[in-house]
């Protein structure tokens, strides 16, 4: 059963509407955000069903929450006026990450009209890094009503 989360701080993402499916089935959950620095902490849940041959969650997986923090980071930071469309992603898995929760903090390096870099960090609860990421993106308008989490 996952661990339960606090509730979410009160943020951008309350009027975007339901959460899109992948944030959800990751176990997106809000934790903490900067508006002005330009950072946002998600909690997610490292799924039984994410687990490789080995027991640990999948890179895959891995790298698609990586992607979750930092889209969420430039939501924050744009006040929901921009989805990150990811131009290209490079993802380092630093050691195995265990079933069970994992916080992400994604963060915007740059953020231009058009373009935006970003970085991120996937660390257990204890905060033993397990992947990071660096991405940059073309901003895409928010259309009404899309959804919450990046």
């Amino acid at each position: 059963m996952p661990e339960p989360h606090p509730p979410s701080p009160p943020s951008v993402f309350d009027r975007l509407g339901a959460m899109p499916p992948a944030a959800e089935l990751l176990g997106w959950h809000l934790l903490a955000f900067d508006k002005e620095a330009g950072w946002a902490r998600i909690a997610f849940t490292g799924r039984p069903e994410f687990a490789n041959p080995r027991g640990h969650v999948q890179g895959g997986c891995l790298a698609a929450m990586l992607d979750e923090a930092m889209g969420s980071a430039l939501i924050i930071a744009t006040d929901a006026a921009a989805l990150s469309t990811t131009i290209s992603m490079t993802t380092d898995f630093v050691r195995p990450a265990p079933v069970g929760p994992l916080h992400g903090e994604g963060r915007v390096t740059s953020l231009g009209r058009t373009v935006a870099f970003l970085e991120g960090r996937l660390s257990t609860p204890d905060g033993k890094l397990v992947a990071r990421a660096t991405a940059s993106c073309k901003l895409t308008p928010l259309a009404p009503g899309s959804g919450g989490a990046a």
